[in-house]
C-alpha cells in the first residue's frame, strides 16, 4: 500500500488491491505514477455530484494509448481517511464544483 498527500495537504491510501484493479483495464496499464501525480499535482479537482464524500482529481494528458484523454482519480473522504476507488481515462470532466485549483 502507498499513502500519497494530495494537493490539499492530506494522505490518501492507494492500496495494492486498488492497483492492481486499475491496471486490469488495458488503457491504464503503466498509468500507476500518473495516479499518484494527479492526487498531488491535478489540473482540477472537483466535488462528486452523487456523492458528497468523492472527490475526482483531473489531469490531461496528450498522449495515452487511446489519445489524448483526461485522466480521473476518484477518491473518497471518510473521517480522517481517505482512500482511491478508481482510476480512468475519460473524454470530458463530470459535472460538480471546481475545488482546486483554490481560488
Amino acid at each position: 500500500m502507498k499513502t500519497i498527500l494530495d494537493c490539499f495537504g492530506r494522505l490518501i491510501r492507494l492500496t495494492d488491491e486498488r492497483i492492481a484493479h486499475i491496471l486490469q483495464h488495458p488503457e491504464m496499464v503503466d498509468m500507476e505514477s500518473e495516479i499518484i501525480r494527479v492526487l498531488q499535482t491535478p489540473a482540477e479537482v472537483r466535488l462528486s455530484r452523487s456523492d458528497s464524500t468523492v472527490q475526482l482529481f483531473y489531469e490531461y494528458y496528450t498522449k495515452t494509448r487511446v489519445g489524448g484523454k483526461w485522466l480521473c482519480a476518484v477518491v473518497k473522504y471518510a473521517a480522517n481517511d481517505g482512500f482511491v476507488v478508481t482510476a480512468y481515462l475519460t473524454d470530458q470532466l463530470k459535472p460538480g464544483e471546481t475545488i482546486w485549483p483554490k481560488k
